[in-house]
Order: C-alpha cells, then structure tokens, then sequence
C-alpha cells in the first residue's frame, strides 16, 4: 500500500509539473480544432483530480477547493504572460474535469454497490 500510495504521489507531482509547464510556456500546438484548449483543461483537471483523490484520499470539498484554486492561479498568471490570456471559460472546463472525476466516482461506486461486488 505504501509503495503504490508513493506512486500516485510521484504521478501527481510529475502531472503537475507537466500541465504547469504547458499552460505558462509559449503554446506551439495548432488550434485548428475549435475549443480544443478547453478540453485539455477538461482532460488535465479529471487527471489531476483522480491522482489525487489516489494519493491523498481527501475530501470531496478539500480536493475541489484546492484544484479549484490552482485552475485560477493559472488564469491569473497567464493573464501576466504577453504570449498567454486569461479566460473564464478555461475555469470553467477546469470545474467541469474535478466534476466530472466526482460523477465518474459516483457512477463507479453506485455500479460496484448495485452489483454487490468489492473493491480490492
């Protein structure tokens, strides 16, 4: 248990690392999908949230509040960078990957409890 306990960690600490690195650096990727940026926050905020949730196993409202205050970190940042802006919508993808990580638990565990199966 410790082992793996430490490899969600270490999976968080590097996830972290890697989105921080890409939402601050110049952005090099094309935009030719429409609102693709919005779901890489989506995308990176279901990661981050489900590593630590792994990790940590906080609170609902811990997780949410401490994700929740990263995602406007970010934007406040970014809206410092010449190369970058701020954007609402951003947020609000950030929201909507930590909720649909919570939903994704609840229809999981709402799944195993309906099937009376156990988790390991």
């Amino acid at each position: 248990m410790i082992i793996k306990n430490t490899l969600f960690k270490l999976a968080l600490a590097v996830a972290f690392v890697v989105i921080s690195y890409l939402v601050f650096s110049r952005p090099t990727y094309s935009q030719s999908i429409p609102n693709i940026d919005k779901i890489g926050h989506l995308g990176s905020f279901f990661c981050l949230s489900y590593l630590t949730f792994l990790a940590f196993r906080p609170k609902w409202y811990w997780l949410s509040m401490v994700l929740a205050t990263y995602a406007i970190l970010i934007e406040l940042v970014q809206s410092r960078l010449p190369y970058r802006s701020a954007s609402v919508g951003d947020v609000l993808a950030d929201f909507s990957g930590i909720a649909l990580f919570y939903f994704c638990l609840w229809a999981y565990r709402k799944y195993f409890s309906a099937a009376q199966l156990k988790e390991e």
